[in-house]
């Protein structure tokens, strides 16, 4: 497979993938604590603020949203 093909077929996956993850969560936050949801919202508006700022590698940003979100997963393992 060429490298232009299993981008497409990279890019295809993850946008299927993402689907599945948005159903999935939406599937989850009925039975979600409060808490739980907050901290998640957090994370997650933290992690699209990151992706919407082009001026970050998508390593920089997943080095900085594993930093930024240890502190939320040690809480909601606590919890």
């Amino acid at each position: 497979m060429s490298d232009r093909a299993l981008s497409k077929e990279l890019d295809r996956q993850i946008v299927t993938t993402h689907r599945r993850f948005v159903k999935a969560m939406g599937a989850r936050l009925p039975a979600m604590s409060l808490e739980s949801k907050e901290r998640y919202f957090g994370v997650l508006a933290a992690l699209v603020g990151k992706l919407e700022a082009s001026d970050k590698t998508m390593r920089d940003i997943i080095h900085e949203m594993m930093t930024e979100a240890a502190n939320v997963i040690l809480q909601e393992i606590r919890d």
